[in-house]
């Protein structure tokens, strides 16, 4: 089936079922051009929760959709692809989280968004990568010690920049990981001129090397009101394609062309029609954890 073909039928379904559609930064180029809203995890799923929609299809991996649930309960929301998984979300789970709050029962846990809404249930403050500096700052005028889960790199990130340490987990993106000093001195020697944007979610050695190490959201804005016009980019190359119809005239460079993520690329415009269709995979938690995890975002929306 063509892919306009595909598209006119999604349109038409996600109207019929008053649907909307939520695509992460890393989707693919057609992924992102059906999006109604575009963006990182948590801001889709809080602007989702501001719709009347029913029916929320997320484009993105597992965690991202609990999230929209959580935050949406009452609406149905459902994951074109239910093996789209993220392997740093992957790298810890409830039991283990548990255990280790139980070595250190005066910490605080925080996680990153980027886990399971089972782990979620468990932590005290969720974080994303552009607040995990503010999250850290507000607890630490209140409490000693912090338990930092999954990402080892956004927590030494963020330890770099308020000088403290913390209780941390092995856990890292591996995507982000793969990205190395040599990729970024390869692309300033072919791009000397371009300014050098980093995830957090990058190791030490790369953020080191950055001029600039923000989230996705914030490489979006970044670029956007820059007077520089060449850019190369440390992340995920599914957000490029964003970037690039956002800013005409402005160029763009992968980091390492390999930064490429298995899964944010499982989801395909047939699969999204197939998710309205039959109105698969729907995302069910139990309502015990639901409500705990919303706890832990509610209480990180809380602080400005």
């Amino acid at each position: 089936m063509p892919s306009m073909e595909i598209v006119d039928k999604i349109k038409k379904l996600k109207k019929e079922k008053n649907a909307v559609i939520l695509v992460h930064n890393y989707q693919l180029p057609e992924i992102h051009d059906i999006a109604d809203f575009l963006g990182d995890s948590l801001g889709l799923s809080m602007e989702a929760a501001k719709t009347d929609a029913d029916v929320i299809v997320f484009c993105g991996v597992h965690f991202m959709a609990e999230t929209a649930k959580i935050l949406s309960p009452q609406k149905t929301v459902l994951l074109p692809d239910i093996n789209s998984g993220c392997p740093m979300a992957d790298m810890i789970d409830a039991e283990r989280l548990a255990a280790l709050k139980a070595r250190h029962p005066n910490a605080v846990a925080l996680c990153y968004v980027n886990t399971s809404a089972a782990v979620k249930a468990q932590c005290d403050y969720c974080c994303t990568s552009a607040n995990a500096e503010k999250m850290v700052r507000h607890i630490l005028t209140k409490h000693q010690d912090i338990i930092f889960v999954p990402d080892k790199y956004l927590a030494q990130y963020v330890s770099s920049q308020v000088a403290r340490s913390f209780i941390l987990w092995n856990g890292y993106c591996p995507i982000h990981a793969a990205i190395i000093p040599e990729h970024i001195a390869r692309a300033r020697q072919q791009h000397p001129g371009a300014k050098v944007i980093v995830h957090p979610e990058c190791s030490p050695d790369l953020t080191a090397l950055a001029d600039i190490v923000t989230s996705t959201e914030g490489m979006c804005k970044y670029v956007k009101n820059a007077a520089e016009t060449e850019f190369i980019i440390g992340t995920e190359i599914g957000i490029i394609h964003r970037m690039e119809k956002e800013n005409p005239g402005k160029h763009f460079y992968p980091a390492s062309n390999k930064a490429v993520c298995p899964n944010m690329k499982r989801t395909t415009l047939e699969k999204v029609l197939w998710s309205l269709t039959d109105m698969t995979h729907e995302i069910i938690i139990p309502q015990i954890i639901m409500d705990k995890a919303r706890l832990s975002i509610e209480r990180m929306l809380q602080i400005k």
